[in-house]
Parts: C-alpha cells; sequence; structure tokens
C-alpha cells in the first residue's frame, strides 16, 4: 500500500486497498505462505452444507444425522450445536433443545443466535418472560436479529412498553434500510465471522465504494482485525464525506482511541457534543476523550452532568471511577463504583473495579450480591467474568483459597472460551525471529534507524513489575511517564499485511528487505507520533510489556533507545497474571498451561536478544527492587545516563496519572506481602510447575 495517510486519495481507493500491507515503495504485496485446509475442515463444512441443506427442505433426521457427524470430530463446534438446537425445535422437542443451547453458550457465550433460540423455544412454551428476556440478550449480542426485535415490538406493545416498543420498531425499520448484503455482513461480525464478512463488504464495495455503512463496517473488520491505520483511514472519508453520519464518528473516535490519537478524538467527541449536548452518548465521548488526553477535572465535570440527568446510567458511574481512581482519589471511586453496581446489581465491573483496587476489602453483603449475581442464568457472560474474578480476589483476602481459586479459574475459563489464542502460532512466531535475527543480521545493519535516544522501552511481561520500574523512572526530572504506547505493536501489525487463519503474516520476514531509510523513518514516526503524551522531559517511557517481542524491529529503528527488561519470578508472575482480569489482549494469561508456555517462551526469546545483542537490555529483577530498592535506582538511572535523584528512591511520593491496574499499589512505598502470594495455592498449581519447564528453575539466568 502506498502512503495510506494521504488524506486526499478517495474512499474507493481507500476501500480497495485496505488491509492490504503497506509496499514500502517497492517491498510488498500479500503474503504469499498459505496454509493449507486441513482435510477434517473441509469434511466438517460439507457435513454443516448438507445439514443446512436438509433443514431448509424439512429433513430434519437427515439434519440431525450429519450435525451429530461433525459433533463427533468437534463436540464444542458452534454452528453445529447451533443448528442442532433448531432441529430439536422444530421437532419440537424443547427440552433437548435447551441442553445444547447450554452446551453451546458454556463454550460460546456472546452468541446472539443462541439467546434467539432460547426465546424461540420459550415462545412455542408460551413463556412470554423468558422469550422476552432470551431475545433482549439477544438483540443486544446481535443487534440484526430481526426476528428478536419484532418479537419484542409485540412485546412491549402487549404490556403497555410504549418507548421500549417504539425503539425495537426502530432497529427494524433501520434494518430494513440497509442492503441485504450488509445486513449479512453485520451480523457476520456480531457473530465472529470476520473473515466471512471481510469478503462479502468487499464484494458490495466493489459495486458501490461510497456506501456510507459499507464503509463503516469495512472499518470496524480493519479494527477487529488490529489494522487500526486503515480503519481509521476509511472512517476519516466516511466522515468526511457524509458529515451527518453519527455512528461512523463515534467509530472513529473509538479508533482514535485505539490509535492513542486522543488530540484528535477529542476533536471528534466536541464535534458531536456540538451536534447534540443532550445525547448521552455523545456527552460519554467527551468525557472519555477529556480523560485521555489528561483534562480529569473536565471530564468528572461531564460525567456528573450525564448522572444529574439520569441517576440509573450504572456504567457512567464506573467510568467516572475509573478516572477518579487514575489521578489518585481512590475513596471518591470507590463510591462510584458502588453507586454503579447500587444501580444494577449484576454489573460485574463495577465488583471487578473494586477488587483491581488491590487495596479494598469486599464485605460480607457485598460478597453474598456477587455470588448471587454470579450464579443467576440473565447475568451476562461478560459480567460473569468480571464477577468471578471480583470473588477470587475477595475470598484471597479472607484467606478462603480454595474458593478463591474456583473462582479465578472459571473466570479464566469464560476469558477463554472466547479466544483465539494459540500457543502452537506463538511458538512458531517466537523460532522465526529466533532464525531471522542473528548477530550477522545485526551487524550488517549496523548505522540502521533513527538517531534519537529519547525512549527507554520497558519490557517482560505483566504483573512483572514493570509499571513499578516506570513510576520510579518517571519521578525523575528529566523523564516523562507515558502510558502503555501502542506504536510499535502496530507498526509490527503493519508489517505483517493482510494474515488469515490461512495465512501467515510478513513481520518478521519483511525486515530483511527494509533499506536504512525505511527503518529510519519508522524510528523519526514514532518519535513524532508519541510527542503528543510526553510534557518536557528529555527521555520518556513506552511501558508496552508485549515489546519484548519487538526487541529486533526496536533496535533497528532506534539503536539508541533504552531498553530494560522487567523480570519476576516465575512462579509469582504467572499466578499474578492468572488472577488478573485485563482490559483488553494478554490472551495468554487465561490459563495456567499457557501462561507457563508464553513465560517460557519469552525466557528463551530474551536469551536469545543478549546472544544477539549483548548489553542491550538491561535485566531488572522485580525481586531484587524490592530487597535494595537504591542500589537497583542506581543502576537503572546509569543504564539510562541519567544522574541519581532521590526521588526516584521515594517514587510513591510522586503525583501522576497511572492508567494500570497497579496503580494503586505504586503510589505505596516497597512492600514485600505479594512476592509469595502464589504459594497459597501451590496444590492447584501443577498445570503451570509442569508447562514452565526449565524456566521455573533458571528464569535469570
Amino acid at each position: 500500500m502506498s502512503d495510506v495517510k494521504d488524506s486526499s486519495k478517495s474512499t474507493d481507493q481507500a476501500s480497495h486497498l485496505i488491509f492490504k500491507t503497506q509496499n514500502l515503495d517497492t517491498l510488498g504485496g500479500e503474503a504469499q505462505n498459505a496454509d493449507p485446509i486441513s482435510s477434517q475442515d473441509n469434511d466438517i463444512e460439507a457435513r454443516l452444507g448438507d445439514a443446512k441443506t436438509a433443514l431448509r427442505s424439512g429433513d430434519i433426521a437427515s439434519s440431525i444425522k450429519a450435525l451429530e457427524q461433525v459433533l463427533t470430530q468437534q463436540p464444542m463446534h458452534r454452528d453445529a450445536l447451533y443448528f442442532l438446537a433448531v432441529c430439536l425445535r422444530r421437532q419440537a422437542n424443547h427440552s433437548s433443545a435447551f441442553d445444547v443451547l447450554e452446551r453451546l453458550l458454556s463454550a460460546h457465550p456472546d452468541h446472539g443466535r443462541a439467546y434467539q433460540e432460547y426465546g424461540h423455544n420459550y415462545l412455542a412454551l408460551n413463556d412470554d418472560v423468558n422469550a422476552c428476556e432470551s431475545f433482549t440478550r439477544a438483540v443486544s449480542l446481535n443487534p440484526t436479529l430481526v426476528a428478536s426485535w419484532k418479537f419484542l415490538v409485540t412485546h412491549h406493545k402487549k404490556n403497555g412498553n410504549a418507548s421500549q416498543a417504539d425503539e425495537a420498531a426502530r432497529h427494524i425499520q433501520h434494518l430494513s434500510t440497509l442492503p441485504p448484503e450488509l445486513t449479512s455482513v453485520s451480523s457476520l461480525l456480531h457473530d465472529d465471522k470476520i473473515y466471512l464478512a471481510e469478503q462479502l463488504c468487499r464484494q458490495f464495495l466493489k459495486k458501490k465504494p461510497h456506501h456510507p455503512e459499507a464503509m463503516r463496517l469495512l472499518a470496524d473488520i480493519g479494527s477487529r482485525l488490529q489494522i487500526l491505520d486503515d480503519a481509521e483511514l476509511l472512517l476519516e472519508k466516511c466522515v468526511e464525506f457524509y458529515p451527518d453520519f453519527h455512528h461512523a464518528r463515534c467509530d472513529y473516535i473509538q479508533v482514535l482511541h485505539k490509535r492513542q490519537k486522543f488530540e484528535a478524538a477529542l476533536e471528534q467527541a466536541k464535534h458531536l457534543y456540538a451536534v447534540d449536548a443532550n445525547n448521552p452518548v455523545f456527552e460519554l465521548s467527551l468525557a472519555s476523550s477529556h480523560q485521555a488526553v489528561g483534562n480529569f477535572e473536565t471530564a468528572l465535570d461531564i460525567y456528573n452532568d450525564i448522572l444529574q440527568k439520569n441517576q440509573e446510567n450504572y456504567s457512567v458511574y464506573s467510568a467516572r471511577g475509573h478516572a477518579l481512581k487514575t489521578i489518585g482519589h481512590t475513596e471518591q471511586a470507590v463510591k462510584s463504583y458502588q453507586q454503579a453496581y447500587a444501580v444494577e446489581a449484576s454489573y460485574g465491573d463495577a465488583y471487578w473495579s473494586l477488587a483491581n483496587l488491590k487495596t479494598y476489602q469486599f464485605s460480607d453483603f457485598e460478597i453474598e450480591q456477587m455470588r448471587t449475581q454470579q450464579a443467576l442464568s440473565s447475568t451476562s457472560a461478560i459480567d460473569k467474568t468480571h464477577l468471578c474474578f471480583a470473588l477470587g480476589k475477595a475470598l484471597e483476602d479472607r484467606q478462603d483459597y480454595a474458593e478463591s481459586f474456583e473462582f479465578y479459574n472459571l473466570g479464566n475459563q469464560l476469558k477463554r472460551a472466547s479466544s483465539k489464542y494459540s500457543t502452537d502460532t506463538l511458538l512458531a512466531d517466537f523460532a522465526e525471529q529466533k532464525m531471522l535475527f542473528t548477530a550477522d543480521f545485526f551487524s550488517q545493519r549496523d548505522g540502521f534507524g533513527y538517531d534519537s535516544s529519547a525512549p527507554i522501552f520497558i519490557v517482560g511481561l505483566p504483573r512483572a513489575g514493570s509499571t513499578l520500574l516506570e513510576q520510579i523512572l518517571a519521578s525523575h526530572s528529566q523523564v516523562d511517564g507515558t502510558m502503555e504506547l501502542a506504536n510499535v505493536i502496530g507498526l509490527a501489525n503493519r508489517l505483517g499485511g493482510r494474515a488469515t487463519v490461512h495465512r501467515k503474516p510478513q513481520y518478521p520476514k519483511v525486515l530483511e528487505m527494509l533499506t536504512n531509510e525505511h527503518v529510519s523513518k519508522f524510528g523519526r514516526d514514532f518519535i513524532d507520533d508519541t510527542q503528543i503524551h510526553r510534557k518536557s522531559g528529555l527521555f520518556f517511557i513506552d511501558k508496552m510489556p508485549n515489546n519484548f517481542r519487538h526487541i529486533g524491529l526496536i533496535h533497528l529503528m532506534l539503536p539508541n533507545a533504552k531498553i530494560i527488561d522487567a523480570r519476576r519470578e516465575p512462579m509469582a508472575c504467572c499466578f499474578s497474571g492468572f488472577k488478573q482480569l485485563f482490559a483488553e489482549g494478554q490472551e495468554f494469561t487465561y490459563g495456567l498451561e499457557s501462561i507457563g508456555a508464553y513465560y517460557q517462551a519469552y525466557v528463551e526469546l530474551m536469551n536469545h536478544w543478549d546472544t544477539v545483542l549483548p548489553g542491550r537490555v538491561l535485566r531488572v529483577q522485580h525481586e531484587d527492587v524490592i530487597d535494595n530498592l537504591e542500589a537497583q535506582v542506581r543502576r537503572i538511572l546509569d543504564h539510562c545516563g541519567l544522574e541519581f535523584e532521590q526521588n526516584c528512591v521515594d517514587f510513591h511520593k510522586t503525583q501522576r496519572a497511572v492508567r494500570t491496574p497497579s496503580s494503586e499499589q505504586v503510589r505505596q512505598p516497597i512492600y514485600k506481602s505479594s512476592m509469595q502470594q502464589w504459594q497459597n495455592y501451590s496444590e492447584y498449581l501443577d498445570p503451570l510447575v509442569n508447562s514452565l519447564g526449565k524456566a521455573k528453575g533458571s528464569y535469570n539466568e
């Protein structure tokens, strides 16, 4: 792709080029290494096709037979379970249909069509109350389900709920105005069939390249695939040509936030607010945008204004709590989170936000309420997940380690159910990096990159002490603390090109084709693009832990940047990650086996960097920082070329916004109480021990 930031490109060019890898002038094209589709996959698809054909023709028995053959090979196959439930309902076998749907949702908790099927079954049993609940849940997960909306219109009219009936009717009207292809695209997206959605959307855009909803949907696909620069381009064009398309502008703001272009997002949010200052969605967007740029008082004023108009908006209480927490107003944050769950007892984010303070002690009432809400079938999967992690923390604080582990484990299972993380894919990627990035590779590129010593990268695993190191360094008069910047990962994604399930990304292989001109531009762009997060310091910190996977790229483009590896004892680090519910990413943490394997792979990759780039990375052991803070502070500052300042030892006195789960911990002096917390759960951690392998005893060598 040529320069995707050229705003003069027409929308048809943008939609045609989106998701192609940047060609870096002459170097690109799509990745050509396609993995073959397995014979089992082909067989399953064929049998699913047979089942659907039989179902359409009314041959239920043949459809069930084909579906059972699929489920023999893949017992939790989502589509097979869904169509089996449909078949059973058609046979009026509602009890068995419910059993299949329960099985389906245990593995795929956000499948909207499954809830719609629940609704159809309840409707057949004349249970309008449960049917309404099921159809409502269905459209909350997939708003393209017209059958659910139609029931809700009729149901709410019959029960005198005029506003809810009107809302459902508006959704039906909106869907009726869309071309059928785009309704299908949207439905596929909500069913997480992204590749099929992209194909269909592209086909439509070939016929109507300027269609606003098609552009928005293709940008949505790009956002889901983390191809954010292309998504940004499409949405920029969409709102330029269709300035009254507010849905697209809202999406644009979200993408700008993901790309950490907070000032630009704020300008777009101001535009929406000027259109309708009483629209709560626009108000909330403006508040979150002010919060992102550090205008916390303004953000809090807007949150309070929204709540004055509607005291039942529980998510705003939670958002306000996050802002208060970030600036250190912990007591006020606690009250705001408590107000959120007081309005909506099942709102898991409120409880988890309290737990995530790390210092909050839950009352008996709160624990009992969390237990009750977590057990309810009406509680959404995401709320159940938040509740499980919160209960794990609450019971851990009460030293009920057996039940605490049960909830931590269940929360991880719920997260894993919607994850596509693969340890095998990770290991293959790391193996490719070690094969590509040799000492000769770097010696041949000596002198490459942009000449700036401003960045300090803190890498490692989450929960390894990176926030503590950032707070220490950011307490220095010459160092700006920023946040977990996504720039390096975004660049790696762009270099990877358009990957699919059966197509490998080009990154990191593409790096061997780059010239000094290319990588120097990457380095210069990094400095320019991150300037918005900086203040007056000569140096600044990027504490994105996952950047350890991109040290080869960092060295090429910024050879004078400092890199610090935040290392923590593996059992403590991994278990701390296992019991942490992350806002996004870090999917490897949602299983003891996967997090142990990840840690081992991380250690091996860091050892590789030490071999091919000796002295490039400073390893800082978390336990050493705890044992002798001043000695490690001096060591870190020396590595960064900074004079010693006592403020770095007294880091807990520093007044700055901290945007990570450790925000409350790093506002306290060093303490040792958490170093061996994993031992309270040792009897449950054999899978972790086994997956760590040799890294358990040689993690810091």
